[in-house]
């Protein structure tokens, strides 16, 4: 029977700051042990504004330090109540962590909405991860060997020397991925509205991968066999109405006589596909 461990002692330690002015940021840096330490990590973090940093290390914990952006002073009439008043600065990040059988939960709440919050988390190096942000932050990871889920809408992704699988998408920024190994039996999928695709694989790369790119173009070094792509039709069974016939808008290949299924999607950017050591 497994227990889950809930850190309520974040958001009471992180009130507990004294003697920080409101120009400066908060910081807390917390450790979180795993129930088994021998067994490879999964870690989720979902923020609504700010950035996620996650680096792989030799340690058996997970270690999180999130540091809250300093709140905006705006110039206001003072209220006849306040009197001589302090206002007295809240510093709680609201952060709250979870841990279950290997699986560690990080979320910001309610207080990630109002104010930006940036971590920086140290994970084992076997490590499976599921990230995600909304505004104000990039997403990046690096040193970590496991299944990479990454998320961000207002930023880019970088994954640097990574072993594993990764989907990542993005909608206004960059992603950038360096592979140092790759799971031969997982599909793959990087995508980005508005911002370039470069990503590096291991030469002995085996996959099948489709390329899309409305407004950009496509680059490689590795030696891609294109195929035509197919035509779809559409018509009316009966023989009646229209018909109609579809060519693709994207394009198929293979990388080393096919493998795996890779998925490049972008809209305004360019697609590298880098081949590395």
């Amino acid at each position: 029977m497994t227990h889950t461990k809930v850190y309520p002692w974040l958001t009471a330690m992180a009130c507990m700051l004294t003697g920080l002015a409101i120009s400066q940021p908060a910081t807390e840096k917390l450790p979180i042990p795993l129930s088994d330490p021998n067994r490879p990590a999964m870690l989720k973090v979902g923020l609504i504004t700010g950035g996620i940093t996650v680096k792989g290390y030799a340690g058996k914990e997970v270690m999180v330090e999130a540091t809250m952006a300093p709140e905006e002073e705006e110039e206001q009439p003072k209220e006849k109540k306040n009197g001589s008043l302090k206002l007295i600065p809240n510093t709680s990040t609201g952060l709250t962590a979870e841990e279950e059988d290997n699986t560690v939960s990080i979320n910001t709440g309610l207080r990630g909405i109002s104010r930006k919050i940036d971590l920086v988390i140290q994970v084992p190096t076997a490590c499976s991860m599921k990230l995600s942000t909304v505004n104000d932050g990039d997403i990046q990871v690096e040193n970590v060997n496991g299944d990479l889920e990454i998320n961000n809408t207002n930023g880019s992704i970088t994954l640097n020397q990574i072993a594993g699988s990764a989907v990542a998408q993005t909608i206004n920024g960059e992603v950038k991925v360096v592979f140092t190994r790759v799971s031969a039996d997982k599909a793959m999928s990087f995508s980005s509205l508005n911002g370039d695709i470069d990503v590096t694989f291991p030469a002995s790369l085996k996959a099948s991968v489709q390329l899309k790119s409305e407004q950009g173009e496509i680059y490689s070094d590795f030696d891609l066999q294109m195929q035509k792509a197919p035509a779809r039709v559409d018509k009316n069974d009966q023989g009646k109405g229209k018909y109609r016939v579809t060519v693709e808008n994207l394009m198929r290949g293979t990388i080393n006589g096919g493998g795996q299924e890779i998925t490049f999607n972008n809209f305004n950017g360019s697609i590298y596909i880098r081949k590395g050591s």
